[in-house]
């Protein structure tokens, strides 16, 4: 996985030129690239889904970016939670998958064998589901086939 490198740390000295309010809470960055934020995608609207109603209920309010700061360090504080507890439970099958994801070009449907692991071991060690918003009524979800059939795409 990608690593968090904290400024603090570093050998250059960083100052933020445009340092955040002092009544905003302070909340590190995820420190994890798309691949795995694309693999976790669907449990994160899951187990994320108060916070980024009330963010996006936030933004529609107002277009100031400043106004939904709070709410945004919210999602991100939840985003960190999920990704921290699908480490310490489904580390080597999170892993898999989202290494799948980055040498596919982020295509799901090359890497739904490893998801299916992957589904399998967050729902029991944290009973979350994957469910794709839209999927027609009565229709087996994409990720949930058994036996699906690829072809090549020319355009």
């Amino acid at each position: 996985m990608s690593r968090y490198l904290d400024p603090e740390e570093s050998t250059k000295p960083y100052k933020d030129p445009t340092p955040l309010p002092a009544d905003v809470p302070k909340v590190k960055e995820l420190g994890v690239t798309s691949a795995p934020l694309k693999s976790a995608a669907f449990f994160l609207g899951a187990y994320c889904k108060d916070y980024n109603e009330d963010f996006m209920l936030c933004k529609s309010e107002n277009r100031d970016p400043a106004h939904c700061l709070k709410e945004g360090r919210r999602v991100t504080r939840c985003a960190q939670d999920l990704i921290t507890k699908l480490r310490e439970n489904c580390l080597a099958e999170f892993e898999k998958h989202w290494n799948c994801l980055e040498y596919n070009n982020q295509e799901y449907y090359h890497c739904r064998k490893d998801e299916r692991v992957l589904n399998k071991c967050v729902f029991e060690k944290l009973g979350l589901t994957k469910t794709i918003p839209g999927t027609p009524e009565g229709k087996t979800p994409i990720h949930e086939v058994k036996n699906p059939v690829f072809t090549g795409v020319q355009k």
